[in-house]
């Protein structure tokens, strides 16, 4: 075999997640879904079983009067023949007054020996639809169609009388439930508030003190600065990385402050003695992003060399290098519980480890673009992953995909979540989103405010982070500066309505 015709394993691996990819939005989108009804099957199948079941015992003679005491039963074989007569006869008559009404069963006198059949009998009566329909708007409803038919877009169909309330019920499987709208939440507009100089570069990463006193930020110009968050004055700049900081993660078990850095190196800096005392070595090109175990002293790495590290931050030792990206690794989240990891990389595809096996245990190929953005939520177990073409909520531990925010149609960079439930996109054009988090309302739309004298082209955003109080809003940007955001405090329900509209289209939250 030619060395020309041999397939390489990366090519057959792409071409096999790219058919899967395809296979699974186009099947699996529509699992559990209830197909839509036709609806003149539907009625034409409901007539039919009306017609057919109950016509003939719709309106039954009423039962015999019982005989007086000490008067006997009929027991001749005479009086049994002629009783059977007198209940044929009753019934052939009640089928012929339900013809006037457009119903009537089959016929009631079976072909057999010794019946004759005269014209009268063997004729089988067929109503018209407009008929049974006649009979069927005049029937009653019951208490589960009237319900049935508040929350449903197709009118309920209604049984005849007569049959019991259990089967009756069963008739509101015909109606098509709309799905849930949740009603968005008020959140006032938010504003600028302050900008802050100092960095000579982009400012790459953010991160605010666990106790809310101060926050550090990381730029280009290779330093790392802390900042007072009252004042927004400069405590403290720290040198020690030779190329631009990327990521920062400030502990709240110890008073460590991580960093790390297109230098490939990871540093851990004590906060006691402003200085480097440890270094973390293994990754083969820049670092770009990172995040501290909210329970363990484990410390989560990922970069350009298309792997996540997991290290001991204690020992320095590298537990698990979790390979399985085919590009950069560009955000990386942790939590205490399964999945402790999660990775979203610029294959555009995010990853769910096992932290204790170091395997992965799920990927999710929804989006169609490189993902540079990741957030949890502090109460609910899911995250959500921003990317140019959409940002979406995914649900823990398996990674269902719950719904969309369309709309935000740039490269995002960025993405934070308050407590308040307020969630902003921070993207490469200087565009700002603020989300309801719970039904996805776009309730604000910003753009950056640039520096005086920087080019248009330096209006983006490339990090975002709330304080602890979920009051302030910061965000490191391409002009060089950090700008602090808050509420505007003037803002009400009545001079910032919501304006809500629903998506009328179900086909954009599939996947």
């Amino acid at each position: 075999v030619c060395s020309s015709d041999l397939i390489e394993p990366q090519s057959l691996q792409t071409l096999f997640a790219t058919s899967f990819k395809r296979t699974y939005a186009m099947f699996l989108g529509n699992y559990g879904q209830i197909p839509s009804q036709h609806l003149d099957s539907a009625r034409m199948l409901l007539q039919t079983k009306v017609n057919d079941e109950y016509a003939a015992v719709k309106d039954l003679p009423p039962p015999a009067p019982a005989a007086p005491q000490g008067q006997s039963q009929p027991t001749s074989e005479r009086a049994r023949k002629v009783q059977r007569t007198e209940d044929r006869t009753s019934a052939s008559d009640k089928i012929n007054r339900l013809d006037g009404q457009g119903v009537a069963g089959h016929n009631p006198f079976p072909m057999g020996p010794g019946v004759q059949l005269t014209p009268e009998t063997a004729v089988t009566h067929e109503p018209t639809s407009s008929q049974i329909e006649k009979l069927i708007d005049t029937l009653p409803d019951t208490k589960a169609m009237e319900e049935a038919r508040k929350v449903s877009t197709i009118v309920a169909y209604r049984g005849p009388a007569g049959i019991p309330e259990k089967f009756r019920a069963q008739s509101s499987a015909l109606a098509i439930r709309t799905p849930q709208v949740i009603r968005p939440e008020w959140h006032a507009p938010w504003k600028l508030y302050k900008v802050i100089q100092g960095h000579l570069g982009w400012v790459r990463a953010l991160a605010v003190d666990p106790a809310n006193e101060w926050f550090v930020s990381g730029s280009a110009d290779r330093t790392i600065k802390i900042f007072d968050l009252a004042t927004c004055k400069l405590k403290l700049t720290l040198t020690g990385h030779i190329n631009t900081v990327r990521g920062l993660a400030v502990s709240s078990r110890h008073p460590y402050l991580f960093s790390c850095g297109e230098d490939k190196t990871v540093k851990c800096w004590d906060l006691e003695q402003n200085k480097v005392i440890r270094s973390y070595h293994g990754h083969l090109s820049g670092v770009y992003c990172m995040s501290l175990h909210p329970t363990l002293d484990v410390l989560i790495t990922g970069g350009r060399d298309s792997c996540a590290r997991v290290w001991d931050i204690r020992t320095k030792n590298s537990i698990h290098v979790m390979g399985g990206h085919s590009s950069t690794v560009d955000s990386v989240l942790s939590q205490s519980l399964d999945p402790q990891v999660i990775t979203g990389s610029m294959d555009a595809t995010v990853k769910l480890w096992d932290l204790a096996a170091g395997k992965c245990m799920a990927t999710l190929t929804n989006h169609k673009k490189s993902i540079r953005a990741m957030v949890n939520h502090h109460n609910e177990y899911t995250f959500a992953t921003g990317a140019a073409d959409n940002i979406k909520i995914w649900k823990c531990p398996e990674g269902k995909f719950l719904r969309n925010l369309s709309g935000h149609n740039s490269i995002v960079n960025a993405m934070a979540l308050n407590k308040d439930n307020v969630l902003v996109s921070c993207a490469d054009n200087g565009s700002m989103y603020f989300w309801d988090w719970k039904s996805g309302y776009n309730f604000q739309r910003m753009e950056t405010i640039a520096q005086p004298g920087s080019l248009d082209s330096e209006a983006g955003i490339f990090c975002a982070a709330f304080d602890q109080s979920s009051s302030r809003l910061i965000t490191g940007e391409c002009d060089k500066t950090i700008k602090i955001w808050r509420e505007d405090e003037n803002a009400t329900p009545e001079s910032h309505p919501i304006d809500f509209r629903p998506d009328q289209d179900p086909l954009k939250n599939r996947f």
